[in-house]
């Protein structure tokens, strides 16, 4: 370009630079992406620019300079807010913002809290560029259209366009020898930002988003039958001691929420954390398993609630909940309530929260007891709805009047980001470290301990305890990775990915009272695993269901326990951030150990993900208790959600 057309386009020249390098350090700020070597550190630095390159370069075609100086500094705009929208949703779910969250507008309001508590002062360096390209504007002469012939312009565009696809292209290459097979391992949002960069990603996911749309339209029912016989040659046939050992009890299935193993049997300066559910894990009623993983994405609570019900992955990279609230299922709820159980969820929350009063209705669940249910005091109430003991003990009351054998999901709330408590409810002080988060975790786990004891006791004094089932898991990590530095220095340790992995276990406890049954069982075991246990437990056969759990209590149970995002865990090997580690001393092993299992967790997601996209289950219309499972027929009418009057 000649002298004037450099000036003519001087405004866009700095913004594409001060955009590049405002995204280039927002990476290096604000996300733990894990750079192994420079070839990756150059990626990183390099990948913002061909879409940076493209997005402001049809500035070009923009003839009024005061049009094109607002087009820039929109761009600007617009790009600060993407980087800044996914720095805060980073901190507390460890991931970067996909298309269907963008979409679940009904939780915004119930979400503002932990927004809130994410966003840092220093959140204003995502809008550098903007101030940098306005000062630009402000101060840079404007040069006229009649200095730069039509000649000019045409070729000018030209080149411009051919060095942005090269740039784009030398990326990819870049980023495939780097990481082979790239975007067909999808499911881990972080490769894909390192590599191709935030604002390429989110194209990328626009892309896959209409694919899974697509897919539902396309589908036809002839991938059923692969992936019954996948999950036909996964069943465990349960074990015979086990089998209807809780038969025509109630089902009491509590998700603790937050709630992760490590706090278990373990003090804070000395204070103990959880003294009830140490206690209830020596039970002789309790078979405790400390080694059980959550296996949730982006959808949290949502997501341990599907996996629950189903026995399937959640969505990569959304919720289930929201996209596919109009599939069929074949839910535990549905096979109880087959075999004369009244279901139902207790949550003391708004019905809309996570899109539950729909998608409820396609989980065959007879009841959802929501905040209208409950009678909530000036002092009951917590930022998420209302406080585990008021919640448990009005809960309790309820399930007096139902109708038996009932099957109930109770959600807690108090141990929620950003874990909150009023001062009387404060059990135990403050832990004392960086990070405002794990300082308040500490007490909210030991206030949710103190509910469930005196919800135990309440059963008992009601006479709902001896004729029940009690299961009650972790549904996800409260604790994310970033913030490591202030778990490090509670464990005594530098955490590492693989002890990131080991921190996605939460505590799995199933209560039998009366049974005598009571173990601490050390192997392996994942939230997918909790359907087929719990119904064979109950006396119901789970063969020819398509589920990727197993029994837990089986003979033939395969201890290999798959993450949404492509990590796993074996009793041998842990995958964690493109390294294999021995499981049992957490030191890094040949990646040649891990790869032999890479086939097996593409597929088992895939599966999962295709049988959700194209709701294949709506093509299931076998005969109830056949070979092949239970009927799930389009006509079925699905039962009222509904609450009950305060």
């Amino acid at each position: 370009m000649k002298q004037s057309n450099w000036k003519k386009h001087s405004v866009l020249i700095i913004a594409i630079i001060a955009t590049w390098l405002t995204t280039y350090f927002s990476y290096l700020m604000s996300f733990n992406l894990k750079i192994d070597n420079v070839v990756q550190q150059f990626i990183l630095f390099l990948n913002p620019l061909s879409f940076l390159l493209f997005v402001y370069g049809v500035a070009l075609f923009i003839k009024t300079p005061k049009r094109r100086n607002v087009y820039i500094l929109s761009v600007s705009v617009i790009t600060s807010i993407i980087m800044f929208a996914n720095a805060v949703f980073y901190r507390f779910f460890s991931d970067f913002i996909t298309l269907p969250l963008l979409f679940q507008t009904s939780n915004f309001k119930d979400l503002s809290g932990s927004a809130f508590a994410n966003m840092n002062f220093t959140d204003l360096f995502f809008f550098t560029d903007v101030v940098i390209i306005y000062i630009a504007m402000k101060w840079l002469p404007t040069v006229s259209e009649q200095q730069v012939t039509k000649r000019q312009h045409t070729l000018g565009r030209k080149l411009y366009f051919v060095v942005s696809a090269t740039i784009l292209m030398f990326n990819l290459g870049l980023a495939e020898a780097e990481r082979p097979q790239l975007l067909s391992r999808s499911f881990d949002r972080e490769l894909l930002v390192k590599n191709i960069g935030a604002y390429n990603y989110h194209l990328y996911d626009v892309f896959l988003q209409s694919k899974s749309h697509a897919q539902r339209v396309l589908a036809d029912g002839s991938e059923l039958v692969e992936i019954q016989n996948y999950a036909n040659a996964k069943y465990a046939e349960p074990n015979e001691e086990m089998f209807g050992l809780a038969k025509d009890r109630n089902v009491i299935l509590i998700t603790l929420e937050s709630l992760q193993t490590f706090v278990m049997n373990n003090t804070m300066d000395g204070h103990v954390i959880t003294p009830f559910l140490n206690e209830l894990s020596q039970d002789k009623d309790t078979i405790y398993f400390p080694n059980f993983y959550h296996q949730t994405g982006l959808g949290k609570t949502s997501d341990s609630e599907f996996i629950v019900e189903n026995s399937l992955y959640p969505r990569n990279g959304s919720a289930v909940f929201f996209t596919h609230s109009g599939n069929k299922y074949q839910s535990l709820s549905s096979r109880l309530g087959e075999n004369g159980y009244a279901t139902s969820v207790m949550h003391a929350n708004n019905r809309s929260f996570w899109n539950r009063d729909i998608m409820y209705r396609a989980l065959d669940i007879d009841q959802f007891y929501d905040v209208a249910s409950y009678d909530i005091g000036e002092n009951d109430a917590v930022n998420w709805g209302m406080k585990d003991i008021p919640f448990l003990e009005q809960s309790a009351e309820m399930m007096q009047h139902f109708q038996q054998p009932f099957a109930t999901r109770m959600i807690l709330l108090t141990n929620h980001h950003p874990f909150t408590l009023d001062e009387e409810d404060m059990y135990i002080p403050k832990y004392t470290s960086n990070s405002r988060t794990l300082n308040n975790y500490f007490q909210t786990v030991r206030y949710m301990d103190e509910a469930v004891k005196l919800f135990f006791e309440d059963l008992k004094e009601k006479g709902l305890y001896d004729n029940s089932i009690i299961v009650m898991y972790g549904d996800h990590y409260g604790i994310s990775e970033n913030h490591n530095k202030a778990m490090g220095m509670y464990l005594d340790k530098e955490i590492t990915p693989y002890d990131n992995a080991m921190l996605q276990k939460v505590p799995l406890f199933i209560h039998i009272p009366g049974s005598n049954k009571g173990e601490v069982r050390e192997q392996l075991g994942g939230q997918l695993d909790i359907r087929p246990t719990l119904l064979h437990l109950l006396g119901i056969e789970s063969r020819g269901d398509i589920q990727f759990g197993q029994d837990l209590f089986s003979e033939d149970y395969d201890p290999f326990v798959i993450f949404r995002d492509g990590r796993f865990v074996t009793p041998e090997y842990v995958y964690a951030h493109e390294i294999c580690y021995d499981t049992e001393t957490g030191e890094e092993v040949d990646i040649a150990n891990c790869e032999t299992s890479f086939d097996r967790v593409s597929e088992e997601l895939d599966y999962s993900e295709r049988l959700i996209n194209g709701d294949l289950l709506r093509f299931k219309t076998d005969q109830s208790n056949g070979e092949n499972g239970p009927t799930l027929q389009d006509g079925k009418p699905n039962p009222e959600i509904r609450s009950l009057p305060q």
